[in-house]
């Protein structure tokens, strides 16, 4: 595999050679998204740093959940939006445009989710979406109530919370550190 151009504003290169394991984990990215993802290349100076942020975000975004990959999506997108972070606007806009087979979709939650034709379920979930991102500390019980109103339970209002704040953490990192999309991601699903 070529390794790719430094994904961030950082020099840290990449564990050379990488473990077997991880260099399994590539090849499957590259074979199914034509890619190996920046954001995991730019983990891969550190394999057990690298190894925390997949476990963290295949649990949050690929495990079981009352939530679809869709709504996960949904809810990395518009937190990306509010925090203007590049990198998750441009690679979980193109997750949006894939899984909803709707590229208007993914750019209305880019822009601003409110324009979009969105069912009670994925306002609620998306307006509390936001309500953490810019205010976590007003959450009270009516807004988790909100969620169950329109039928969330309380282990997708878990889910809910954990996705929002993961890409808070994740926002903040990719823009602290210049992180880059992989071009590639630009022209997909539309």
């Amino acid at each position: 595999m070529t390794k790719p151009k430094q994904p961030t504003a950082l020099d840290l290169p990449m564990v050379d050679p990488l473990p077997e394991a991880t260099q399994k984990y590539f090849d499957i990215c590259q074979e199914k998204l034509g890619m190996v993802p920046n954001v995991l290349t730019a983990h891969a100076f550190d394999i057990d740093k690298l190894n925390t942020f997949t476990a963290l975000y295949n649990d949050l975004m690929l495990a079981d959940s009352g939530l679809s990959k869709l709504e996960r999506e949904m809810i990395a997108v518009v937190v990306s939006s509010h925090n203007r972070c590049f990198y998750c606007l441009v690679a979980h806009g193109a997750a949006v445009r894939q899984l909803s087979d709707d590229p208007m979709l993914g750019e209305m939650l880019v822009m601003n989710y409110r324009v979009a034709e969105l069912d009670a379920r994925q306002r609620a979930m998306l307006d509390f979406a936001v309500k953490v991102t810019t205010a976590s500390a007003t959450v009270e019980e009516p807004d988790r109530q909100a969620l169950r109103d329109v039928g969330f339970t309380d282990r997708d209002i878990w889910d809910i919370a954990n996705v929002t704040a993961f890409f808070n953490m994740t926002n903040r990192v990719a823009s602290a550190l210049s992180m880059r999309p992989n071009e590639e991601y630009h022209a997909q699903f539309r």
